[in-house]
């Protein structure tokens, strides 16, 4: 009778070892490439280039501010406010609610709306923003900005993420991923709200398809700053220790056996949120700030509002947070956008122009790079009829203004120009993506090559385009 056993030949041995070993150098392969997904891949191979800046404060006006009555006057406008808009501009395909040929809208000619040449630039800004008017020589205006989405939700992903669904990673979550975070107590992309973040939601600072620890996380100016942070009642700080370290044995385990990127994340979470428990009460306590700054910065302790956030954005990156965005909701002004718009530059005016000033006392300023952005511009027409005091505009992609401040950016300084009723672009035209690989160079990266593979492919926050705008750099 002939054995089914297979002989035991020196072949067999070391096909059989041969797979062991193979698959014990992948499962060493895959851990490393876990740990360098979690902890992101320039914090040991190095900037792609000499960076600018190292620390980003990023805010989003949501919603999406009238530019053409802030930073970009239309004396031509003005002069046809009430005109029927010209036909070449009426495209239903680019409005949101306009349907009826609607008629032009300039800025209100009176002095609270006027325009001002500030600083020894000269930078041209709205009496809507007089303490903004006080930095104008730190200001870098782009009014040539344009987006391909004139929706809320699409347009703040596309702005934010690079793409119009969701999925994407944010731009903090790329920076965060690239560059990492200067402080082990605190994470690399904190996130500040005031009101909600409309349309896009928590995509607008979510990691996509990046390893989770790379997301942002939202802190709170009044209650408990983190949610979930402190400890439960009757847990004492010891043992939330223990607990702790159980939890990063288990998911250690679990890490060695299966590799997956999101187990070391988690594991890295848990021992973040736990350092947390101590950092984040006194970063988030403003109390003890002087006197002078609350009066620079118009804040008021223990409130939730934009001037507290803009101040807790100052203390955040001077304890090495890498990337703060500040969220502020209410600036779509479909109606009376005379009357909403200054309601809405007055809460925001002040403080803003205080964190430039707060940043460069402290020398803060020269590599914290700041900005004022939207997910688009507003329309040069009105919406809601021909009576301006009630009239709003509708949503514009096609150009709009935003500006950066310090970070290496060129400050006292205009780039791009509108056309004479500011609806299309007169020259230099910067797209989204090369606005997102201008902010990735003043970081010191490449936007071509901070990438991330996933389904098969390489993505990165511009997808397959961009450019630097080399002009915008001082």
């Amino acid at each position: 009778m002939i054995s089914s056993i297979p002989e035991h030949t020196r072949r067999l041995f070391l096909q059989r070892t041969g797979y062991g070993l193979g698959a014990a150098a992948l499962t060493s392969l895959m851990n490393q490439d876990a740990a360098r997904a979690a902890s992101g891949p320039l914090n040991k191979l190095g900037l792609h280039h000499a960076p600018r800046a190292k620390r980003v404060i990023y805010i989003h006006l949501v919603g999406s501010p009238s530019h053409l009555d802030l930073f970009d006057l239309k004396p031509e406008l003005q002069k046809r406010t009430g005109q029927l808009c010209p036909d070449e501009f009426f495209d239903l395909t680019k409005l949101a609610f306009i349907r009826e040929q609607p008629t032009l809208l300039g800025t209100p000619k009176d002095d609270k709306y006027a325009f001002r040449n500030c600083g020894q630039s000269g930078l041209p800004l709205s009496n809507l923003l007089p303490h903004l008017q006080g930095v104008a020589d730190e200001l870098c205006l782009l009014k040539t900005l344009h987006t391909d989405q004139f929706n809320h939700a699409p347009a703040q992903m596309f702005a934010l993420t690079g793409f119009e669904r969701f999925g994407r990673p944010s731009i903090g979550s790329w920076v965060s991923y690239g560059l990492g975070s200067e402080n082990k107590n605190l994470p690399g992309f904190v996130v500040l709200i005031t009101g909600t973040v409309l349309g896009a939601g928590n995509s607008a600072f979510g990691s996509g398809f990046l390893p989770t620890i790379h997301q942002g996380v939202e802190f709170r100016s009044k209650g408990d700053p983190v949610l979930y942070l402190s400890n439960p009642k009757g847990v004492s700080d010891a043992e939330r220790k223990q607990v702790v370290d159980t939890i990063k044995e288990l998911n250690q385990v679990a890490l060695d056996d299966v590799s997956d990127p999101e187990i070391a994340t988690r594991i890295s979470q848990y021992e973040m949120a736990y350092r947390m428990q101590t950092s984040v009460p006194e970063l988030m306590d403003i109390q003890g700030e002087p006197n002078r700054i609350h009066e620079m910065y118009g804040t008021q302790p223990g409130k939730t509002s934009f001037a507290n956030n803009c101040l807790l954005a100052r203390r955040l990156v001077e304890r090495g947070v890498r990337f703060v965005q500040l969220f502020d909701q209410g600036w779509d002004h479909h109606g009376s956008v005379f009357n909403n718009l200054p309601n809405k530059t007055r809460q925001v005016d002040k403080p803003i122009a205080a964190l430039i000033r707060d940043l460069r006392e402290r020398g803060l300023l020269e590599d914290t790079l700041v900005i004022w952005n939207a997910e688009f511009g507003r329309t040069p027409m009105a919406q809601g009829g021909r009576d301006v005091k009630k009239a709003g505009r509708d949503h514009h992609k096609d150009a709009y203004t935003v500006w950066m401040a310090g970070g290496g950016t060129r400050p006292g300084h205009t780039y791009g120009e509108t056309d004479e009723l500011g609806y299309n672009i007169a020259r230099d035209p910067v797209h989204v993506h090369d606005f997102n690989a201008t902010i990735l160079h003043l970081l010191g990266m490449d936007h071509e090559q901070l990438t991330f593979r996933y389904q098969g492919r390489q993505f990165r926050l511009t997808d397959v385009h961009g450019r630097v705008v080399q002009d915008v750099i001082g």
